[in-house]
């Protein structure tokens, strides 16, 4: 049929329009005032790198030169990664429990990359997924833009942030493609015991229903707690976790991740691998140098480091927790690992704030301070705290959320 148009009409594509990221949606509306007297202290971006108080150890910097000037790594790897890189991740994940090879690695473009490539992979239009509430904002959007309905179980604030198993069950239908489970959590900074990871996997079990494990914060675990990697807890639910070099290794613009396929029973055989490697096809992997300088980032770099970015972390977590608990109206959950930490906001105890949005909004316009709201997380009357700024930058915030809270205070 010959075309009609008289005109033109581009329009952007259904899934364009479906795409969005609520935290933009919500923190481009918290606009700082041009006027502010005040230094603007952000206490909202998980990325690691911005103060220049967390930073990847020399080696691996020297180990990505030391590629580089080989002139052996600037064309196109294999799209799902090379032999040498994927041979370097899975000898890492690799436990007696949960045995893998090179075969079950994909490398991907950043932990986000290999969660897109997850939710491709297992999900249908027309199907649903569970997701964490409070939990990553972008679990959400990878659904809904593949028409996913994003079903959200709730994490319990007074147990740790542990799931309530009963209401996650009870999502669970036909329909239900994968359960997702981010351990340790963003933004609740919550890393889940050995016993609860047991009971999440026999509701998936009992359902027969798989699990996209977000470990990207594995090993970020304070004093007292253990990271198990919850592939190493079953032979038999099919389990894909990802990672990446973002959080671990402080390098969230260097873009590796990985997805590692757990699959002791070979359910992912007949159409999951073949589907991740057609997918891996359309992305064609993340970039060459750095796959090149993987085992040496992966396996040599100095155990000293990942010490001291745990000692900094559980530095500025005790900071926080003990200036935040002192604050009026504010009620702070004690993170467990991870960089972030959740704090419980009494809107009744304030006599014109209303919600977490307000709270953040006032916050940012009078005294320069910018938390994200729980509205970001689906989880209202809460702030989300990253941990990550100096000391004398946390110590200057929540002086400044002192003097906030008792000015509107009741």
């Amino acid at each position: 049929m010959a075309s009609q148009r008289t005109s033109w009409n581009v329009q952007s594509s259904t899934m364009a329009q479906s795409a969005h990221n609520p935290i933009r949606q919500i923190v481009d509306k918290l606009k700082l005032d041009p006027q502010a007297t005040k230094s603007f202290i952000s206490l909202s971006v998980g990325d690691p790198t911005i103060f220049g108080n967390f930073n990847i150890d020399d080696s691996a910097n020297e180990a990505v030169i030391r590629q580089l000037k080989t002139f052996k790594h600037n064309g196109y790897p294999p799209a799902h990664g090379t032999v040498d890189a994927r041979n370097a991740v899975a000898s890492m994940i690799t436990t007696p429990e949960a045995p893998v090879t090179a075969d079950d690695v994909l490398l991907a473009n950043g932990c986000s990359g290999a969660l897109d490539m997850c939710v491709n992979v297992l999900g249908n239009p027309g199907q649903n997924i569970l997701l964490p509430r409070p939990g990553f904002s972008l679990y959400g959007s990878l659904a809904e833009i593949r028409s996913l309905k994003a079903k959200y179980y709730n994490l319990l604030p007074e147990e740790n942030w542990q799931i309530d198993l009963t209401q996650m069950e009870s999502l669970i239908d036909e329909k239900t493609c994968a359960i997702l489970v981010n351990n340790p959590s963003n933004p609740c900074g919550s890393v889940y015991s050995q016993e609860h990871l047991k009971a999440i996997l026999a509701v998936a079990a009992k359902h027969h229903v798989p699990i996209i494990a977000d470990e990207i914060y594995c090993d970020l675990v304070f004093k007292g707690n253990t990271f198990y990697p919850m592939a190493s807890l079953t032979t038999e639910v099919p389990v894909l976790s990802v990672g990446g070099l973002a959080k671990k290794w402080l390098v969230p613009g260097w873009r590796v991740g990985w997805i590692v396929i757990h699959d002791r029973n070979d359910i992912f055989k007949a159409s999951v691998r073949e589907g991740l490697l057609n997918l891996s096809q359309v992305i064609l992997g993340p970039n060459s140098v750095i796959q090149a300088a993987l085992q040496d980032i992966l396996h040599n770099t100095p155990q000293q480091f990942y010490q001291d970015t745990i000692d900094q972390l559980e530095k500025n977590t005790k900071l926080s927790m003990d200036a935040v608990s002192k604050i009026p109206g504010l009620k702070p959950v004690q993170p467990q690992g991870a960089m972030y930490m959740m704090v419980g906001i009494d809107v009744a105890k304030f006599k014109d704030i209303a919600s977490d949005v307000e709270f953040s909004q006032k916050l940012l316009a009078e005294e320069s301070v910018l938390c994200l709201p729980g509205e970001c997380f689906t989880y209202p009357n809460f702030i989300r705290i990253v941990i990550t700024p100096t000391v004398d930058r946390l110590e200057e915030a929540y002086k400044r959320m002192d003097d906030f809270c008792t000015r509107h205070l009741k």
